[in-house]
């Protein structure tokens, strides 16, 4: 393990923690309260009142990440790989970009989207777990952020900027064993 790998890691653990001093923010998603990723362990500093495990429905999850920013919450939507984003590619595209020029302004939903290429190492997962969607989520997505945190030291610095940001945002942190080569 690098020092990279443990800073970014621990980076992540005190995003999570600084997002969860606002009162707004609310945290869904899988592997959120039981583990089964390596997303499950960042959340620790998060208190449980703020944590909401969902099931392994991803377009339910946005849609309900959507409906929670109408209610002046700030969900932080969380999918353990960005293959799994795909699945909620719907709500995303149609809804959560689109909502503010559909409602001509009424409606401004903030949901920050957390997600991670999936890694290649020490066990290659499939083609299916480790997909880099980042440009074609750029194209597809008009009006959310999109930013690839590459380093440890902007960790904190993009997330904060995302709950500052008066829009949604989509973070896309590295794969836990680093970059594929």
């Amino acid at each position: 393990m690098t020092a990279e790998h443990f800073d970014y890691k621990t980076e992540c653990m005190k995003a999570m923690q600084d997002l969860s001093k606002d009162s707004r923010t609310i945290f869904l998603g899988q592997t959120v309260e039981y583990d089964g990723s390596p997303m499950f362990k960042s959340m620790s500093l998060v208190p449980p009142e703020q944590k909401y495990e969902m099931p392994v429905a991803e377009e339910m999850q946005m849609g309900i990440s959507i409906g929670l920013s109408l209610l002046n919450f700030v969900p932080v939507s969380i999918y353990p790989r960005i293959d799994f984003l795909i699945c909620a590619i719907n709500q995303l595209v149609n809804h959560l970009d689109k909502c503010e020029e559909m409602s001509k302004g009424q409606f401004k939903p903030k949901v920050i989207i957390r997600t991670q290429i999936g890694n290649t190492k020490p066990l290659y997962p499939g083609i299916q777990h480790c997909g880099d969607y980042t440009e074609g989520l750029r194209k597809m997505c008009k009006n959310i952020k999109i930013v690839k945190i590459t380093r440890a030291k902007d960790v904190r610095k993009e997330y904060s900027k995302a709950l500052k940001r008066n829009k949604s945002t989509i973070l896309i942190e590295k794969p836990t064993g680093g970059w594929k080569k």
